[in-house]
């Protein structure tokens, strides 16, 4: 267990509160390849919490798969998770268990990406608020259950975007697979992957199948969908940057779409502070969408809060803009 203070303020210039982050903790799951382990990051100021002040709204992050072995896991995105905890969130990061960290054998069922086991990794979570809790200091009676949030980057935004409405057809059996969880409130989908068809290549096609059919058409929870405006993904897709905004164009409201100016995938570098394969490294720009993604989510969960409103026009507006927002 350790603690951290990290050195920010919120959209609105209000300091940062200490956070407590606890890792790892477990949950005993036999009917998993391996035991859930998960990182639970929260502040030590009650009254930082957005609404009422021992009440906090939770934050589910699911992580992606890049090339650092250690990011991928309850271990990354700390610049992120850092400012969420420190403005009252309560963040929650599983392992899934396509993390390397895991070194599961490749005939591991549902390997290599085990997309259905991630969206079940989090429903599990939910279930189990009332074990993590008990296993967290300060933690106990705090946790909001009717404020739950989705997010996720790469890998992780398509296992936030199927538990946020959208569906696909199981490669292996045909069926179409549907894993909204009406717990969830609102979702941040960063960097995360478009529509299937002839926009995936060839060799991606094969290789993840599953990615062929994303349906977004019935993903109607409030979502924020981010992308970087030179996100090409080559390796993905050959639509370039524009793929990453499908989830907005292809999903019904309510949707907004944050298009980061100039960024890449890692978004600036949001999987951890000095990523070596970072490509836009820019922490001003990681600074700025923590605080644009935690108004959002402020502003879905709690009807009354300008912090979305005040968070874009420092952010998003006028000549030192980092992105451009549009919504519907």
């Amino acid at each position: 267990m350790r603690t951290s203070t990290p050195r920010t303020t919120d959209a609105v210039g209000r300091p940062a509160s200490p956070v407590l982050s606890v890792a790892p903790l477990v949950l005993p799951t036999p009917d998993r390849a391996v035991d859930l382990e998960f990182r639970v990051s929260l502040p030590l100021t009650a009254t930082e919490a957005p609404g009422n002040g021992n009440r906090l709204p939770v934050i589910l992050l699911s992580h992606g798969q890049g090339h650092s072995n250690n990011l991928s896991s309850l271990n990354g995105y700390a610049p992120l998770v850092a400012l969420w905890a420190a403005h009252g969130f309560a963040v929650i990061q599983p392992t899934h268990l396509s993390s390397t960290t895991l070194d599961l054998p490749p005939e591991t069922p549902g390997a290599p990406m085990h997309w259905r086991s991630r969206a079940g990794d989090m429903a599990r979570l939910i279930d189990r608020f009332d074990e993590i809790e008990a296993a967290v200091p300060g933690l106990a009676g705090r946790l909001d259950r009717e404020r739950i949030a989705v997010a996720g980057h790469s890998m992780g935004a398509h296992t936030a975007g199927l538990l946020l409405g959208a569906s696909l057809t199981d490669p292996d059996d045909g069926t179409e697979v549907e894993l909204a969880d009406p717990r969830i409130k609102a979702g941040v989908v960063l960097a995360g992957p478009g529509r299937g068809g002839d926009a995936i290549t060839p060799p991606m096609a094969e290789a993840l199948p599953f990615l062929t059919t994303t349906d977004f058409s019935r993903m109607a929870t409030p979502t924020l969908v981010v992308r970087g405006e030179k996100d090409e993904s080559g390796h993905l897709t050959v639509m370039g940057p524009d793929w990453h905004a499908d989830p907005y164009t292809l999903a019904p409201g309510p949707k907004t779409l944050l298009t980061l100016f100039e960024a890449e995938h890692g978004l600036g570098g949001i999987s951890g502070y000095d990523v070596a394969e970072t490509t836009d490294e820019n922490p001003a720009r990681v600074a700025a969408l923590a605080h644009l993604t935690s108004a959002y989510l402020r502003g879905v969960l709690y009807a009354d809060d300008a912090a979305w409103r005040t968070a874009v026009e420092a952010h998003a507006s006028g000549p030192d803009a980092f992105g451009r927002v549009e919504s519907k």
